[in-house]
């Protein structure tokens, strides 16, 4: 069997190869997981706007995914959200519904994370990009479309075929930026995940944040009280200066992986997009990141970094790189585990990676020092 640190090896080692086994250097007590990157056959999440459950659709942002008995559900938008259900990851064909909210809104809401909770409520929450806000203000300008992202709160009771709004409970303070080389947002908090700890204490949102100066940019952190999830506007709390002490409804935050260029400049460098989930194997945390590279959003490649604690902002390690650009506009990746319980919220060893709902790949986790391929077929 060839070295995974071999030219031409199917297998693609990212992070550092010492990682691995393939350097000489000794694993110290500080090493880092691994991740390798193995190309399988493609599969393609279906619908998200798509008339036929078979047919693919968009997909625009992350896809949470929740179990209930034997049955998984899972949940693609782009400007609205559609459900697709089936016994697993591979099969999800039943019930393919598009779903609907108790209200309407004034711009596209995205549904980007779930959570079931123990009575069987499904809560959810979405990224609301609203219309119009530069229009007053550049009333013949060409930017007319960008939008201010923000993020709210759902309820469902039917496993997401309907959604009652509880309200924004995340925005960034009011400031505008109509004149913006970017071609989307003038600023705004979204395209984010959630993650409960596993005591059920807090919810962590990790979401990319654009307003500001370059410092106060890229992924951060906010948290709520899972006792006020029924309730949660005004309960969220930002992580600023190493306190969790800034609201979230227009509160400042420390970015814990800020962007290296404004997002406001033609040559933006900042990574956005995070999707946590919790590593069986492992034992730790894992987001992956895009990493956008100029105004328009160029994806540069996903990244990845683990931290054992939630509570721990400051204790994410460095990005490191497990894939090269997949093309453009391909975003929002995403680890989904395949076996059943695992969602995009849980995975173990050996899992799939989305980006943009396509998955043409495999993921193996490794602790430090762990070695060996496994080569067991792959479904």
């Amino acid at each position: 069997m060839p070295s995974l640190c071999a030219p031409g090896s199917r297998w693609v080692a990212v992070l550092c190869c010492a990682l691995f086994g393939c350097c000489a250097r000794p694993v110290g007590p500080q090493a880092l997981p691994g991740v390798v990157v193995r190309e399988v056959e493609p599969l393609r999440f279906r619908g998200a706007n798509s008339p036929n459950p078979r047919e693919p659709g968009d997909v625009d942002c992350n896809s949470p995914a929740h179990w209930d008995g034997d049955t998984l559900y899972l949940f693609n938008s782009s400007g609205h959200p559609w459900r697709l259900a089936g016994p697993d990851l591979f099969h999800l064909e039943q019930d393919y519904r598009r779903v609907e909210y108790n209200d309407t809104a004034p711009g596209g809401r995205w549904i980007e994370c779930t959570w079931r909770a123990k009575d069987g409520t499904l809560y959810g929450w979405y990224h609301f990009e609203p219309t119009g806000v530069c229009a007053n203000r550049h009333p013949e300008a060409p930017n007319m479309q960008l939008t201010t992202p923000r993020i709210g709160a759902v309820r469902s009771r039917d496993n997401g075929a309907t959604w009652e709004n509880l309200g924004v409970i995340l925005d960034a303070p009011g400031i505008l930026n109509c004149d913006t080389k970017n071609y989307y947002f003038a600023g705004g908090n979204g395209d984010f995940s959630m993650m409960l700890d596993r005591e059920e204490r807090y919810a962590y949102f990790f979401i990319s944040t654009y307003v500001g100066g370059t410092q106060e940019q890229g992924v951060a952190i906010a948290r709520m009280d899972w006792r006020d999830r029924d309730a949660p506007a005004g309960k969220v709390w930002k992580w600023h200066d190493g306190r969790w002490n800034e609201p979230g409804l227009l509160g400042e935050c420390t970015p814990i992986f800020p962007a290296s260029v404004n997002w406001h400049e033609a040559n933006a460098d900042a990574f956005w997009g995070p999707s946590i989930h919790w590593n069986t194997h492992l034992r730790q945390y894992v987001v992956l990141l895009n990493r956008a590279v100029d105004g328009h959003w160029k994806q540069e490649g996903v990244y990845v970094s683990f931290n054992p604690s939630l509570e721990r902002p400051d204790q994410w390690s460095s990005p490191r790189k497990i894939l090269a650009s997949p093309g453009a506009d391909r975003w929002y990746p995403q680890v989904i585990g395949t076996a059943r319980g695992e969602t995009d919220k849980l995975a173990g060893k050996r899992a799939r990676l989305f980006v943009r709902g396509l998955s043409k790949w495999e993921l193996e986790f490794r602790n430090p020092g762990e070695t060996g391929v496994d080569e067991s077929p792959v479904r």
